[in-house]
This record gives structure tokens, C-alpha cells and sequence, in this order.
């Protein structure tokens, strides 16, 4: 064999090993998120998604999970810990950075839905309209939101408008902050982590929160009364979730392994984390009920009071985004249109 021959032969087993050694990487991947490591969350929408890219890799893609903020930083952290590549992939709220994604907090305005399956797949369309440019540096994996958000009290039973004033209620996001200011009471902002120890200490005096988070840090038991919406009328609120990777991190898998989180996330992910969201709803209600706590539902009369209450949210968000440079007014109706798609 010539010596061109052979260095021909050489080269190409080289890049025939290089290719091999690719296609046989395994990667690790560590994923941070801020709730207890029992929470429907964690255990019901992110571990089918690792178990999931696990096998379709033949385990040479997994995911090393840590809960409830073991590797250091604040759950407002975690949007910037995956972004800088601290972390591979988090699972957080964007809300929890108030004011940074206000695009997508459309999906955080006051009575907008009632479906966490309608709000996940039409969050990920608006995402993928709308505000991929609100997120550099991360891919965004899911966006869903929780089961119908309500309001839950220590020692006063809320039944109209009224009832709120002077209360000083925890808020997950900027637009829930403004909701419950709207209504009149005292909004506190705080991540979940924080809110049992203010409620023990009288810091405030109930949450907002959707049934699903509510046992998996017992706060059935800090409080005893609840207060519901009509099922007629949209939910108080919804905050919006997301399953975020560092796009560098992304970007650096081999082809094989890019296709298998691209077939496992996205539309298909959000809309199966909404699923889970609703169906979780009666699970995390029962405690409560089984407590023996008391339980009062809105009606539609009142909960129109509130709608119209809290209605001036609506212009202030179409009105920052015509300063932005962006069609307001059309993008609240597209958000709208795509609830009322995918609940039908």
C-alpha cells in the first residue's frame, strides 16, 4: 500500500472513531429546581421527561436531579443558574424575576383560564410566536401553568371583596402581586419555600396557591379556611412554569442525542405537564378536606365583581407592550384565542 494510501486509511479511521466516540457520549445532566423532592412537580412531569430520554438513549443521556435548592442560590436564582450553566436544566417560575419575561406573563394576568392542559399548550404556542427573544441563552423545554390558583386563610373566611381588605396575602409573580392589590388586600411577594414560616409567624395572613403544591409543604394544616372560584368563571390566577436547558449545553450534544430531547420536549412536553397540573387538583385538595378545614366557593356574581375589579391589569399589560414595540392589544387576543383552542 502506498504511503498516501495509507494515510488515507489512517484519516479515515480516525474520523470513523471520532464519529463512534460521539455517537457513544453519555452526558449527564444536573437539573435544579426548588421543590421538595416528593412534590408532584418533580416526581409527576420532570422525572417521566428524564426516565423518558434515559431509555430512548439507552441510558447514555440521564438526569442528576437536585431538590429544593441543594446546590445553593434562591429559586429567583435558577433562571440565571441554568442561563450561566451552573446547572444543565432548570425548573422554576419565570415569574419568580419580576418584570423580566413580561411577555410571557400574559399568561399570569388575572382570570384569564381555568384549564392547566389549555394554559400549557397555548403558552407554548404564544412562546414560540411571540418570545423566543426573552430568553437568551436558555431553550426553553416546557411552559405550562398550575391547576386553578385560590386564595387560602388562617383565621378569616374570605367571601366577597370586602374580606380582603387589610389582608396580607403571599403572591408568587408580579401580576398576582397587582391582582391582589387590585382586590385590596396587602400583596407580599415570596417564592414557595419561604411562605410556611410567614404564615407560622403571622407575616401574612394566607396565600394564593393552586390545590397540587399545597400538601407537599403541609400548608393544609397552617391554615383553615379556603376560598374557591365558581367553575362557570376563568381561575384567579395561573402562574406559568418552565422547564429550562442552557442552550450552550444543548448546542454541545451529539445529533442523536439533540433529536431525543427535541422529540420529548416542547408542544408535546407542555401539553402533558398541563394534563398532570389538572389532574393533580382533587389529590391535592383532599388534605385539606380530610382536616376537617372550611371551604367557600365564590359565585359568578361576586367573582364578575372581582373580574371587574382587576380589569385596569389588562390595559397596564397592553400598554407595556406597545411600549416595547409589540402589538399589545393583539397579542392579549392572541393568548385569549389560544385558551379558548385548547380548552375546547
Amino acid at each position: 500500500m502506498s504511503l498516501f494510501k495509507q494515510r488515507l486509511a489512517l484519516a479515515a479511521c480516525a474520523v470513523l472513531a471520532a464519529i463512534g466516540g460521539a455517537q457513544a457520549q453519555e452526558v449527564t445532566l444536573k437539573v435544579h429546581h426548588f421543590w421538595p423532592p416528593a412534590a408532584m412537580p418533580p416526581t409527576k412531569i420532570l422525572q417521566p421527561f428524564c426516565d423518558q430520554i434515559a431509555a430512548d438513549s439507552n441510558n447514555r443521556l440521564k438526569c442528576q436531579v437536585f431538590p429544593a435548592m441543594q446546590l445553593g442560590g434562591t429559586p429567583a436564582q435558577l433562571i440565571d443558574q441554568v442561563r450561566d450553566g451552573v446547572v444543565d436544566i432548570a425548573f422554576t417560575l419565570p415569574g419568580y424575576t419580576a418584570g423580566r419575561f413580561p411577555i410571557m406573563e400574559v399568561f399570569e394576568l388575572p382570570f384569564m383560564n381555568n384549564s392547566a392542559s389549555a394554559g400549557a399548550r397555548a403558552s407554548w404556542d404564544f412562546y414560540q410566536k411571540y418570545a423566543i427573544k426573552e430568553f437568551p441563552g436558555v431553550k426553553p423545554l416546557m411552559f405550562s401553568v398550575h391547576d386553578e390558583g385560590y386564595l387560602h386563610t388562617r383565621d378569616k373566611q374570605i367571601k366577597s371583596l370586602a374580606d380582603l381588605k387589610g389582608l396580607k396575602l403571599r403572591a408568587p409573580t408580579r401580576q398576582t402581586n397587582k391582582l391582589l392589590a387590585s382586590l385590596g388586600a396587602t400583596p407580599v411577594g415570596m417564592p414557595l419555600p419561604a411562605v410556611a414560616d410567614a404564615v407560622s409567624k403571622g407575616t401574612i395572613d394566607g396565600f394564593a396557591l393552586p390545590w397540587e403544591v399545597i400538601p407537599s409543604v403541609k400548608l393544609h394544616e397552617m391554615v383553615k379556611y379556603h376560598t374557591e372560584t365558581d367553575p362557570s368563571r376563568p381561575a384567579l390566577y395561573s402562574a406559568g412554569f418552565i422547564l429550562a436547558m442552557n442552550q450552550a449545553k444543548y448546542d454541545g450534544l451529539p445529533a442523536d442525542l439533540k433529536a431525543i430531547i427535541d422529540k420529548r420536549s416542547g408542544a408535546v412536553l407542555s401539553a402533558f405537564a398541563g394534563k398532570v397540573w389538572d389532574e393533580s387538583q382533587a389529590v391535592g385538595r383532599k388534605p385539606a378536606v380530610d382536616r376537617g378545614n372550611t371551604f367557600y366557593t365564590l359565585p359568578p356574581a361576586e367573582v364578575d365583581q372581582w373580574i371587574k375589579a382587576s380589569a385596569p391589569l389588562y390595559e397596564e399589560w397592553v400598554a407595556d407592550m406597545n411600549k416595547r414595540g409589540l402589538p399589545g392589544a393583539q397579542m392579549l387576543q392572541d393568548a385569549r384565542d389560544l385558551l379558548v383552542k385548547y380548552k375546547n
